[in-house]
């Protein structure tokens, strides 16, 4: 039975300009995360970086994607973009539903749910975060939290379609500078009920990732419980080197490594 690979990749959030988003591009190239054959990678530069980091990322293992996009495929949206304007320049995947697009920009589940039908009906792969707040977290309610966001998700998703959306299950509490990361059997029990959410719906599980506050001491624990299916890493990971060392530190930590 072949081993599943994990994914582990990048979003940059409003970070990097287009110099230093191609500088780190050519490193990564060079690297040899660029062949692997043991995890998926992915980046996610601001939209500004996408098409050089694409064309120098072009012909490697690894995926570009946009932080974020509308759901319209056009129109009197000022200061949005759109799937087709991301497919064009190079990106294969989208970040949607993100906890400070939520908080800050006042995304809802049914204005995630919009963009992740949009996406996948342009061909996109949709990686959906979602997250408990500390006060759902405290009051017990972080499996119900996420049941409702996800359910948004599948609402919008056929079963054909499911094999292009990934979970990116993001406690609110654990992300940015601060952040404290999850415990990873806490953090594995929800990505099973995820799962399991899944199952009931379509008959088969889903991918679903760990992000928050992820970095070089606790990444392998966290991508070796069975219910974790990769890892989103954040500030970690903004530096090259960072990012590489995480994913090697996981490759070897892989069966049959």
């Amino acid at each position: 039975m072949a081993v599943k690979r994990p994914w582990i990749g990048t979003s940059w959030k409003m970070n990097k300009t287009r110099a230093e988003a191609e500088a780190f591009a050519r490193a990564l190239a060079a690297s040899k995360v660029a062949s692997t054959r043991k995890v998926l990678p992915f980046v996610i530069p601001p939209f500004t970086a996408i098409a050089g980091v694409a064309e120098i990322l072009s012909g490697t293992a690894v995926r570009v994607g946009a932080q974020n996009m509308h759901w319209a495929e056009a129109g009197a949206w000022t200061g949005e973009i759109s799937a087709p304007m991301i497919k064009d320049a190079g990106a294969t995947m989208v970040e949607l539903g993100h906890s400070e697009r939520r908080i800050h920009f006042g995304e809802t589940d049914e204005t995630v749910a919009l963009k992740v039908k949009a996406a996948l009906a342009h061909g996109l792969l949709a990686l959906v975060c979602v997250g408990d707040t500390r006060a759902e977290f405290e009051a017990g309610a972080t499996a119900s939290a996420l049941a409702r966001q996800v359910e948004a998700v599948f609402s919008v998703t056929e079963p054909s379609q499911l094999s292009r959306v990934v979970i990116a299950y993001e406690p609110v509490w654990s992300i940015g500078e601060g952040g404290v990361p999850a415990d990873p059997d806490f953090a594995d029990e929800q990505h099973a009920l995820i799962k399991k959410q899944a199952v009931a719906r379509y008959g088969m599980p889903i991918d679903v990732v760990y992000g928050g506050s992820v970095n070089p001491a606790n990444c392998r624990e966290l991508a070796a419980r069975p219910s974790i299916d990769g890892l989103f890493i954040g500030r970690s990971a903004w530096d090259v080197q960072g990012y590489v060392g995480i994913v090697e530190s996981v490759c070897e930590s892989l069966p049959g490594a």
